[in-house]
């Protein structure tokens, strides 16, 4: 199973629905929620050049939010993602 990590906020509905599909999916992952420290938010802006949660990270891929995730799993893409090893 690939290591996905996800940015995400305590009150981003957005972040919510990410959680959601992936946990449908049967995916594990790990959530830094920025919330909690300011210098795990630095690094997320600098690791993806961007400023909104949820972030998702599936292995070294930079997936972006949760639009992006949504558009993998309507184009059948995102299965083959999380089941590679």
């Amino acid at each position: 199973m690939p290591i996905i990590l996800i940015y995400t906020s305590t009150i981003c509905p957005y972040c919510i629905m990410a959680k959601r599909l992936l946990d449908k999916k049967g995916a594990s992952y790990k959530e830094l929620n920025v919330d909690t420290d300011p210098e795990l938010r630095q690094e997320m802006m600098q690791r993806t050049k961007r400023r909104t949660v949820p972030q998702i990270y599936i292995d070294d891929l930079h997936v972006g939010g949760f639009d992006e995730l949504r558009a993998l799993e309507s184009n059948k893409e995102l299965d083959q993602l999380l089941t590679h090893s």
